[in-house]
């Protein structure tokens, strides 16, 4: 027992023989730590098997200094940050490695050989440490074997020497490194000992919008089953300098340095795409798009545009006269009989429609509603809102929206939504292409109501006034050229004609742009996904209805409540 107390004095020049006998543990090491309880953030240790040659290494120390704490190899510090699940695990694995060859190595200089029958005690052996590297660079870790005999314990010219053969020179913890020859736990421990600077990537450029892109056309009911049409207004008014969205630049980001003085490069942002169209500019700073003329902010396409905005603040009357504007048009007061409002954009009348011509290019928006005396004329490229028609002509490439429709003539290529309010059709034509969904149709008193579903109504309407104006152009070509001759008579053949011309082209393309869609109506119809069938949908239906689907006619003689109808098998079948 002498002579093993002696050799362990050799090895680690430590006093064990003062320890009392009662104190002394057996050779054999206890199991390894256990793995860290499951929690929120466990820190990612590395754990090893009992026979592990770290653990015979620390067995030997042990012995001999009488006692020493479980080797402990964690990745993070109790004041660390916890670094990702993956990535911690990677990093074990490459941890175990040097860890394997490094205490192989050490265990195989510090244990005691048996040669000729006789134990020669390793030589004196000075402490040893270990750098490990994370994969980025970024992170330095220190472990420290014990000295061998009576090689020299753990000081700071044995720790920078080693943090020099790494090359670890950046980010180095200057306290910690002087702190740990003193440290008790100083063996066996994983220490962070150095931290790299990280690359911050640049931010990616963004817009944030002051405007929607997308406009929203839905019809709000109140508690009394009203609508507030003045709440339609799709005009967004911006000033000549207005801001239309915000602009953050990309940025380029921070340069990083690893532990061994490194230089990481940097991941720029990726730059912004600036939503910019006619009549809007980037402001000097670069930092918005702004409106380069007053009028309406709209997004088309992959940018936002100003358009031009005409105000009426009163009644398009005698004091304003005919409008015919390449923008919207924003009406507050009323478009008075006679007169004519054209415009490329949206049209929005605050008051009411009477015996006029309105032609939208886009939406058209009436907060009170049309009284067309039999003589307005109501065309809308996409959508019609109004609190009620009455006595007008009304053509919308996609939906009609209003209270009530009486003793109009529709056309609607989309469908005709009359729930609001009283939510009534009575007298005159209703076209839709697709579906026609009222509260009421007809009258008690059997005024005849047609409805009419399917086909292209829109189409056929412009085909239908194109032919009429031919044909009246023609006949006054025919008078005009009656006349005795003179140079005004000569002038006005020449402007008749090319009239003709000019109309008999828009009547071809019309007629081409009516097959083109009947053809894609009847590919879309024998497809896979059919369109859904054409309907009409209603609370009440009164005698004197008469509704035609595809050219199928059902006449109503009697009341029917509720009543929903399709054509099926070629018969008109109500539900």
């Amino acid at each position: 027992m002498e002579l093993k107390k002696s050799i362990f004095s050799r090895l680690f020049g430590s006093k064990a023989e003062d320890a009392p006998a009662e104190e002394e543990e057996p050779l054999l090491p206890d199991l390894p730590p256990e793995p860290p309880a499951a929690g929120p953030t466990p820190r990612h240790e590395l754990i090893l098997p009992e026979d592990h040659a770290i653990f015979k290494l620390w067995v030997l120390r042990r012995d001999g200094a009488g006692w020493l704490s479980k080797p402990e190899l964690c990745l993070e510090g109790e004041n660390d940050p916890i670094m990702p699940d993956d990535e911690g695990r990677k990093e074990l694995l490459r941890l175990q490695t040097v860890i394997n060859a490094s205490a192989s190595a050490r265990y195989d200089k510090a244990r005691t050989r048996t040669q000729d029958g006789m134990d020669i005690p390793p030589s004196d052996l000075d402490a040893e440490v270990v750098i490990f590297l994370s994969r980025d660079g970024l992170t330095a870790w220190l472990l420290a074997y014990p000295p061998v005999g009576l090689g020299n314990d753990l000081n700071i010219g044995i720790l920078k020497s080693s943090l020099d053969s790494f090359h670890v020179t950046h980010g180095v913890d200057q306290e910690l490194l002087h702190a740990l020859p003193k440290d008790p736990d100083r063996y066996f421990h994983l220490f962070v000992i150095a931290r790299g600077t990280p690359m911050i990537p640049g931010l990616h450029g963004r817009v944030v919008d002051l405007f929607p892109r997308v406009e929203e056309r839905k019809l709000t009911v109140d508690e009394n089953n009203r609508v507030d049409f003045t709440e339609l207004n799709f005009i967004h008014n911006v000033e000549q300098g207005g801001v239309i969205c915000q602009i953050f630049p990309a940025t380029e980001g921070t340069p990083g340095i690893t532990v061994q003085d490194q230089p990481i490069p940097i991941r720029p942002g990726k730059p912004v795409v600036i939503p910019q169209g006619r009549n809007t500019e980037v402001s000097e700073d670069g930092q918005a798009l702004v409106a380069s003329i007053a009028g309406h902010v709209e997004f088309s396409g992959r940018g936002f545009q100003v358009k031009p905005v005409l105000d009426i603040p009163g009644n398009v009357d005698f004091s304003v006269g005919d409008i015919s504007f390449l923008g919207d048009v924003c009406v507050h007061g009323d478009i008075c009989s006679g007169f004519t409002v054209r415009a490329t954009g949206s049209i929005t009348v605050g008051g009411v429609v009477e015996a006029c011509i309105v032609e939208a290019g886009r939406d058209l928006v009436v907060a009170q509603g049309i009284q067309g005396d039999s003589q307005a004329i109501i065309r809308a490229q996409r959508n019609v809102f109004a609190k009620y028609l009455e006595n007008s002509c009304v053509y919308a490439k996609e939906n009609i929206e209003a209270e009530c429709i009486i003793n109009c003539n529709v056309y609607c290529d989309g469908s005709v939504q009359i729930r609001a309010g009283r939510g009534s059709i009575i007298g005159g034509q209703t076209r839709s292409a697709r579906e026609i969904n009222a509260n009421i149709v007809g009258s008690r008193v059997g005024n005849r109501t047609d409805v009419m579903l399917g086909g292209q109504p829109c189409e056929d309407y412009d085909v239908d006034t194109l032919t009429r104006e031919i044909k009246e152009l023609e006949q006054t070509l025919t008078q005009t050229e009656r006349q005795p001759d003179s140079p005004a008579k000569n002038g006005r053949i020449g402007k008749l004609r090319m009239q003709i011309l000019v109309t008999k082209s828009k009547l071809d393309q019309s007629r081409k742009e009516r097959d083109q869609i009947a053809q894609e109506a009847q590919a879309l119809s024998e497809g896979e996904e059919a369109p859904p069938p054409r309907r009409m949908r209603c609370t009440t239906v009164h005698p004197g209805v008469v509704l035609n689907i595809d050219g199928v006619t059902y006449h109503f003689r009697d009341q029917v409540s509720p009543c929903s109808a399709t054509l099926s098998d070629g018969e008109i079948r109500l539900i």
